[in-house]
């Protein structure tokens, strides 16, 4: 493990880089500290990694998710399971649609980028999270989600989705497809700042942590079918 000093308040945010290939996490590395972020340690497998977010308290980690000893998936539900704040979890994979994948979202991840992605996407992707949005590519979400989650037929809507009003149904289904808050006030002819309130609302009513949680509800109980992609 490689640790990279301490930060504090006031600080850039602090990333922790999770892969078992060096040679991976030193570009990844380079590509952050251009931008201004600050890398504050490196782990190689999952338990590491799980030991660098105990001690770092990073605002973010970038998770590998095959890894020997312990991977990503386990190590971000334990991650999950710390006491006191915890960071975001982005997932980095190979495959668009690794099973894995799937997995830690359900295990507390953010959401997840193709380790191809370039630099200033991947800068972008650890800023959103960071402020405590997701980064699921709307061209992946519908196909990881359709594939790895349960759907019952289309029918009257589960007991936990009944408290909803339609305006909120609605902005869960956009959610599920993966729009953003801008794209939704267009859809929906609302403000941003509404739809931002719309999403809260979700949040507390269904008691959920964020906005993968939501798309992820939303396709398992079949809120969003076909004829919505």
């Amino acid at each position: 493990m490689t640790w990279r000093g301490p930060g504090g308040p006031g600080t850039p945010l602090r990333v922790v880089l999770v892969d078992d290939q060096e040679l991976v996490r030193v570009g990844f590395r380079l590509i952050l500290e251009r931008a201004g972020l600050v890398v504050v340690a490196e782990a190689e497998d999952g338990v590491e990694a799980v030991e660098a977010v105990r001690q770092e308290r990073p605002d973010v980690v970038l998770m590998d998710i095959r890894m020997p000893r312990l991977d990503g998936v386990e190590a971000t539900r334990r991650i999950m399971a710390l006491a006191g704040e915890r960071p975001r979890v982005l997932v980095l994979t190979t495959f668009d649609l690794d099973e894995y994948v799937y997995e830690a979202v359900r295990a507390g991840a953010s959401g997840f980028l193709l380790k191809d992605v370039a630099p200033d996407d991947l800068v972008h992707a650890v800023r959103v999270v960071a402020r405590g949005d997701t980064m699921l590519a709307p061209a992946l979400i519908s196909r990881l989600l359709e594939r790895f989650t349960a759907r019952p037929p289309a029918g009257a809507l589960p007991p936990e989705l009944t408290a909803l009003t339609e305006r909120e149904v609605e902005v869960a289904r956009l959610v599920a497809r993966g729009l953003s808050n801008a794209e939704i006030s267009v859809r929906l002819y609302l403000s941003e700042a509404t739809v931002k309130t719309y999403v809260s609302r979700l949040l507390t009513k269904l008691q959920l942590r964020d906005r993968v949680q939501i798309a992820a509800l939303a396709y398992r109980s079949g809120l969003v079918g076909a004829e919505d992609e």
